[in-house]
C-alpha cells in the first residue's frame, strides 16, 4: 500500500512538478472527509494558481471531484438532458431565465449551479432571494422534479459534487478563483454528475469575467470542451462579452426581477440575445426543431413564465413574487451616481461593479458571510452610449446607508467618459464545437 502525504503533494505542485491521478485523488477525498484542513488545501489551490496544471491533471481533479459523491443516473427520463453554464460574469442572471424557456420546449434540464464566486453573481444566491426557495434538494426530489416538470435548479448537496461545494467555497475567499484548470475541473464536475447528453457553456471574456483576455478566454472553452467530449457528452461554448454588466441589474434579488421581466417579453435586449444564443445551441443538441422562432413563442405565450413558476412552487418559493414584486427583499434606499461630465462611455471597469457589490453584502468576503439579497445596482450607460453632465450613470440599492455612501464614491472610478464616441461592443464573440 502507498503511503501519501498530503504536504508532499502540496510541495511538488509549489515547486512546478506533475501531480499523479492517486495524488490529486488522496488531496480531494482528505479534503472532502475534512481530514485536511482549509489553511493546507489553500495552499495546494495557490500552487495551482501559479502553477498550472496539464489537461491530464485537469481532468484527474475533475473526475476526483466527480465522484467524491453520487453521479446520477437519469435514463429513466426520455427527454433529452442538456444542460447550460456559466463561467461566471456581473449582472448574468441567464440561468435563470434559460432553464424554464429550453424545459418548456421540451428539453430536460438538470441544473447544478453555484454560488457568487469573487465578482461574479450566483444562480443560487439569488434564487434564495426568493422567500422560501430551497435549492439543497435530495437527489431522489431532484430526479422526481426533473420527471414531472423538466427542470430543477440546485447546488452540490453532500450527495453531488460534495467536493466541488467545498473547493468552489474555499476558492472564492483565497483569490484562486481565476485559473483554468481550477474553473474547468469544478464545472465539469458538477455538470458530468448530471447523466447529461450535452452540454452549452457561456464562457464570458472582458473585464467582468475571470478570463480578461480572448487567448485565455478561448484555452478555457477548449479545455472543457475537450475534457466534455472524452465523458461522451457533446459540448459547445460561447463566448460572450462581458466587458459590461449583462441586462439592466445588479444584485440577487434585482436579477430575480429581472428574470420575470424577459420571461414576459419586457426584459433589455442584452440578456435575451445572450439567453437566445446558448438555448438555441441547447435545441441543436437535443435535436428540437425550431430554433430561436419556437424560443420567442414559448415566450410570446407565458409557457417559459408558467415553467418559471412551477420551478419557484415545487422548489417552496414564493410564486406570488412573480406578480408581485414587493415581496422580493428589495431595498428602499436608492442612490443615484452621476457623471461629472459630458461625453461618451468608453469604459467600464464591471470587475469593480461586482467587487463594489461584495462590499454592499451582495457577496462574500468570508465563507461563513451571509448574503444581504436585497442590495445592488441598476445600470443606466453601457459602453458606447453618449452621456450629459449630471445625468444618471448607475444607481445603489441599499438600506446601509453608510455602505452606500461610500460604495458611491467609489463607483465614480468605474467609468471612463471621453469627448470621442467609441463603438458597442459584440455580445457574441464566437461559437466553439
Amino acid at each position: 500500500m502507498v503511503y501519501y502525504n498530503s504536504i508532499e503533494i502540496i510541495r511538488k505542485k509549489r515547486d512546478g512538478y506533475k501531480l499523479t491521478q492517486k495524488e490529486i485523488q488522496f488531496l480531494i477525498s482528505e479534503y472532502t472527509k475534512n481530514k485536511l484542513s482549509d489553511y493546507q488545501f489553500a495552499a495546494f489551490l495557490m500552487a495551482v494558481y501559479f502553477q498550472g496544471m496539464d489537461f491530464k491533471e485537469t481532468t484527474d481533479m475533475m473526475s476526483a471531484m466527480l465522484h467524491s459523491g453520487t453521479v446520477l443516473n437519469l435514463s429513466d427520463i426520455k427527454r433529452p438532458k442538456i444542460d447550460k453554464h456559466s463561467t461566471g460574469g456581473v449582472g448574468d442572471k441567464v440561468s435563470l431565465i434559460l432553464a424554464p424557456l429550453v424545459a418548456s420546449c421540451g428539453v430536460c434540464v438538470p441544473m447544478i449551479s453555484g454560488r457568487g464566486l469573487g465578482h461574479t453573481g450566483g444562480t443560487l444566491d439569488k434564487l434564495e432571494s426568493i422567500p422560501g426557495f430551497k435549492t439543497d434538494l435530495t437527489v431522489n426530489q431532484f430526479k422526481n422534479q426533473l420527471k414531472k416538470i423538466g427542470v430543477a435548479m440546485v447546488g452540490q448537496t453532500v450527495e453531488i459534487a460534495p467536493a466541488d461545494r467545498k473547493i468552489y467555497a474555499l476558492r472564492d475567499v483565497t483569490a484562486t478563483v481565476d485559473s483554468i484548470p481550477l474553473i474547468a475541473a469544478s464545472i465539469m464536475s458538477k455538470k458530468l454528475a448530471e447523466d447529461l447528453e450535452g452540454l452549452v457553456l457561456d464562457v464570458k471574456c472582458g473585464s467582468g469575467a475571470f478570463m480578461k483576455e480572448y487567448k485565455k478566454t478561448k484555452e478555457l472553452a477548449q479545455t472543457m470542451i475537450q475534457i466534455g467530449k472524452r465523458s461522451g457528452v457533446k459540448t459547445r461554448a460561447i463566448v460572450t462579452d462581458m466587458n459590461n454588466p449583462l441586462g439592466d441589474y445588479i444584485g440577487n434579488s434585482l436579477e430575480v426581477i429581472e428574470t420575470i421581466e424577459v420571461l414576459q417579453g419586457r426584459g433589455p435586449n442584452d440578456v435575451l440575445e445572450v439567453t437566445l444564443a446558448l438555448a438555441e445551441v441547447m435545441l441543436t443538441i437535443a435535436k428540437i426543431r425550431g430554433g430561436r422562432k419556437l424560443l420567442e413563442k414559448k415566450i410570446v405565450t407565458g409557457e417559459a413564465l408558467d415553467r418559471f413558476r412551477e420551478i419557484v412552487k415545487l422548489q417552496g418559493g414564493d410564486v406570488r413574487i412573480i406578480d408581485d414584486y414587493s415581496r422580493l427583499p428589495v431595498a428602499k434606499n436608492k442612490i443615484k451616481v452621476r457623471a461629472q461630465k459630458k461625453g461618451y462611455l468608453q469604459n467600464i471597469d464591471t470587475f469593480n461593479i461586482g467587487m463594489l457589490l461584495v462590499a454592499l453584502g451582495g457577496g462574500r468576503v468570508k465563507k461563513e458571510d451571509l448574503i444581504d439579497p436585497s442590495c445592488g445596482f441598476k445600470m443606466y450607460k453601457k459602453i458606447g452610449d453618449h452621456v450629459e453632465k449630471n445625468e444618471c450613470l448607475i444607481e445603489i440599492y441599499s438600506d446601509n446607508e453608510s455602505k452606500a455612501r461610500i460604495v458611491a464614491r467609489e463607483m465614480q472610478r468605474v467609468f471612463t467618459i471621453k469627448k470621442k464616441p467609441c463603438r458597442h461592443k459584440a455580445l457574441i464573440r464566437e461559437i466553439l464545437t
